[in-house]
């Protein structure tokens, strides 16, 4: 899959859609969906994949190595989202119609762009250093590694966005559901793909260094 690649250029590649995946994320966190009587964000749909990627890197290439990537994702969705806004407060000309759509669909509340930048920050740093934390405990058990760092990782996510992002605005009953079920779908997720996360780490650690 990966035979005309070095580590070092597929850890490029790994930045790359890690990044790209959170700032789509984040985009489309704004709708929700319906998913057997639990409301969820729409994010839910790709963000699995960052953890993921996330997994595979932490297994690979090392904490060190997951952490620059993390921070690098924080940065970049941090310069998108700066640029949404100044967007949006540009004067758009009289003939484009669509500016106050377009607002509406980039545009975040305060409060949930630190409830998303804080959950990110915590969980992702916590799977990638469970993932590699476990590995020194047993190497042999990746499927392990993988759903018991999601599950944390996921977990904590969904504890800080939707606490922080939703408390006092919604029944604390339905608050604790909603987390529980974001959770859950995640890791869900990420067993289901398990299999292409595995053919992945292990095609990977076959490649030359440089």
């Amino acid at each position: 899959m990966f035979e005309d690649l070095t580590k070092t250029e597929l850890y490029a590649i790994l930045a790359g859609v890690f990044t790209a995946c959170l700032i789509v994320s984040n985009i489309i966190a704004g709708k929700t969906f319906d998913f057997f009587s639990f409301t969820l964000p729409c994010a839910v749909i790709i963000f699995p994949i960052i953890y993921i990627v996330n997994d595979v890197l932490a297994e690979v290439y090392g904490y060190a190595k997951a952490r620059r990537i993390i921070l690098l994702g924080f940065f970049m969705n941090l310069v998108a989202v700066i640029c949404y806004n100044v967007t949006i407060w540009l004067p758009a000309p009289v003939f484009f119609e669509n500016s106050q759509a377009f607002g509406i669909v980039l545009s975040s509340t305060l409060r949930l762009l630190v409830a998303s930048f804080v959950a990110y920050l915590i969980g992702s740093i916590v799977n990638a250093r469970l993932m590699v934390y476990l590995k020194k405990w047993d190497e042999e058990k990746l499927f392990f590694r993988c759903i018991v760092s999601t599950l944390f990782g996921e977990g904590l996510d969904a504890i800080i966005f939707i606490t922080i992002g939703f408390i006092g605005t919604i029944p604390l009953e339905a608050l604790v559901m909603m987390v529980i079920a974001q959770a859950m779908f995640k890791t869900l997720y990420e067993i289901v793909v398990y299999p292409i996360t595995r053919a992945v780490i292990n095609n990977i650690k076959k490649l030359p260094e440089i």
